[in-house]
């Protein structure tokens, strides 16, 4: 899905992806994939000035949920919970909540960029 640069596209996310989980069954993970896929679209609005995008995959019993922005530059590495200020909350609430996370540097068509992403097990 594919996203413009505007705060209110965290809201259409949250609630896309809740539909698409709901038609197909998996309603179990919806708040905690809810939660990250906010956290991601958030951090690709926030801090880049292009579009985005928000994409999801289901996968022998793995959720992949991941947010792709224009800006080539890696993620701030999440910070401690006691240590953190203002800034840093979003991956570091991905990295507790999700089984897996990470990211990694997109070139296609000319574009540059990355994507990171996180999974959920759906045990």
């Amino acid at each position: 899905m594919y996203i413009p640069n505007d705060v209110r596209a965290v809201t259409v996310a949250r609630r896309t992806l809740r539909l698409i989980l709901t038609m197909h069954g998996l309603i179990r993970l919806t708040d905690t994939a809810e939660l990250l896929a906010a956290e991601l679209v958030s951090n690709a609005v926030r801090h880049t000035k292009g579009p985005a995008a928000l994409r999801v995959r289901w996968s022998a019993g793995v959720l992949r949920i991941g947010a792709w922005d224009a800006d080539p530059e890696p993620p701030e590495p999440p910070g401690e919970w006691g240590v953190l200020g203002e800034e840093g909350r979003g991956l570091a609430l991905v990295r507790a909540c999700a089984d897996l996370w990470g990211w990694q540097p997109l070139a296609r068509h000319g574009n540059r960029g990355k994507y990171v992403w996180c999974e959920l097990a759906a045990a």
